[in-house]
């Protein structure tokens, strides 16, 4: 017989199988079983990574030591196990580095308009008073052409600050009222 499975291989292909199938459907299906869990409230993380993978990287590696123990090297159960553990450190340590530098190289979260409130941007398409139009505003390193709207007319040009957001719709008012009536020069 090519494979000797007696309760440790057995205890071994079965990490090996399990451990390996749900650290794929993990990594494939990620976004899917992070929103079970979060819908669940359940998570635990470090340093931004969630212990479910690496965990399984352990579980998945004791297998692939432990059988390499019992198989290759034809080690006791035992030692195997030990072997099955040092292989299960190292899968924990590869996976948890790999997504260590997935979650670092994630772009950072988009911006809220929120954040918009207080900056300044320039009408594109002239906002007629409680209507809607356009205005451009430069944040996070990019321009954004947002819809705006505004209590008075404001001609196509003119500067604007936010002044609030109604749904997703930028508040704005011109920038020569926002200083106090002072104009824009």
């Amino acid at each position: 017989m090519l494979f000797d499975l007696d309760l440790a291989n057995a205890i071994f292909l079965f990490c090996l199988v399990l451990g390996g199938g749900l650290l794929l459907i993990t990594v494939l299906l990620d976004e899917v079983v992070g929103g079970l869990f979060d819908a669940l409230h359940i998570g635990f993380d470090i340093g931004g990574v969630t212990l479910m993978p690496p965990l399984l990287g352990f579980v998945a590696m004791f297998g692939v030591g432990g059988l390499i123990g019992t198989q290759v090297l034809q080690l006791d159960n035992g030692r195997a196990s030990l072997l099955g553990a040092v292989a299960g450190a190292a899968g924990f340590a590869l996976v948890f580095g790999m997504f260590s530098f997935l979650k670092r190289s994630e772009s950072a979260p988009a911006f809220s308009l929120e954040d918009l409130v207080g900056q300044t941007g320039r009408v594109n398409v002239t906002i007629p008073a409680r209507r809607f139009g356009s205005v451009f505003v430069s944040y996070a390193g990019t321009s954004h052409n947002l819809t705006a709207t505004a209590d008075a007319e404001v001609a196509s040009g003119s500067a604007v600050r936010i002044v609030s957001i109604a749904g997703g719709n930028l508040v704005v008012e011109p920038l020569a009222r926002a200083q106090g009536g002072i104009p824009n020069a």
